[in-house]
């Protein structure tokens, strides 16, 4: 049971659990809705395809934060050393194993789906967040700002790459249901996709904070080392700012529309909350201070992703 629990740990269980839940959510709470309110359109994503997907994302997330601990191994037992996988429970050898098993697996599903849809979409953007994460891993997490729009951008692909899956290569001659359905589940992806990449930017800014002992012990370049604290926490409360003005325009767009629960929804669901992290960030100063805020993050972020069935 131990060794279960610390491979669960290993390959973030919950974080795949809300990938697993974002993808699925967009899929019935999006496409779905979309193919309803588009009767005649053309569609890709079919049951089958989209569970295809589904595993695609999980493994290849899994893969990813196995390299991830994998090359952490000295910074992790500073950090958290009380939470430390690999090494102290798995081997490195097994952690490398695990991640090019998850990786070559998800990618392999990848290229299914695509000759399965006639798409090459889905396995080029599966490739490239293969590539993606172990760049970060080995290199882009130790330098300043890049590692963290990796990450945001990773975050937005959960929910991006089944954009691209349902939309394929361009209809000839399209019309104008077709267009209006892609349209719309194109606006779709990107309102969730940049609160999924903004969201991310806030919370691995923050994280760094959390974890600016072990990476400065290891000559990372993240933004608390190279720009200090309080620079760090300028540039986290002015995102945090834009994400809540962002939501603050839906909601009023939305009472506009007559669309009260879920203009209610997004204020007290997703904005509110992110208003008090601003207000903790301002007063944080030690490890469980960040930590806490994080944990607010993701409480904000499952709620905007739950907003999807609202849709």
């Amino acid at each position: 049971m131990k060794l279960l629990g610390s491979f669960f740990r290993l390959i973030r269980f919950p974080n795949l659990a809300f990938i697993a839940l974002t993808q699925f959510f967009f899929y019935h709470g999006v496409i779905i809705r979309q193919r309803t309110a588009h009767p005649g359109a053309q569609f890709s994503l079919d049951n089958e395809g989209f569970q295809l997907l589904l595993v695609a994302s999980f493994l290849i997330a899994a893969g990813g934060y196995v390299i991830n601990d994998y090359f952490d191994i000295n910074i992790d037992s500073i950090n958290k050393p009380d939470r430390q996988v690999v090494e102290r429970v798995i081997k490195r050898r097994w952690a490398m194993v695990w991640h090019v098993l998850f990786s070559f697996s998800g990618w392999l599903l990848s290229i299914l789906l695509s000759r399965r849809l006639g798409n090459p979409f889905p396995a080029v953007f599966n490739t490239g967040a293969i590539m993606l994460l172990w760049f970060y891993s080995t290199n882009f997490k130790r330098r300043l700002l890049i590692g963290n729009v990796v990450i945001s951008l990773l975050t937005a692909w959960v929910v991006l790459v089944l954009y691209v899956a349902e939309a394929g290569i361009a209809f000839e001659l399209p019309s104008s249901t077709q267009t209006s359905y892609i349209t719309d589940i194109y606006k779709a992806a990107i309102l969730f996709g940049g609160f999924a990449f903004i969201s991310s930017l806030i919370r691995e800014a923050v994280k760094d904070l959390e974890d600016i002992k072990g990476d400065a012990r290891y000559a990372c370049r993240t933004m608390p080392i190279v720009w200090g604290v309080r620079s760090t926490k300028i540039f986290i409360g002015v995102w945090m700012i834009v994400l809540i003005c962002a939501l603050a325009s839906l909601s009023i767009y939305y009472v506009l529309h007559a669309r009260w629960e879920l203009a209610t929804y997004l204020t007290l669901g997703v904005a509110v909350p992110a208003a008090y992290a601003l207000f903790r960030l301002d007063r944080a100063s030690s490890t469980a201070d960040y930590r806490l805020i994080s944990q607010l993050i993701k409480l904000f972020m499952l709620a905007g992703t739950c907003s999807m069935l609202l849709m």
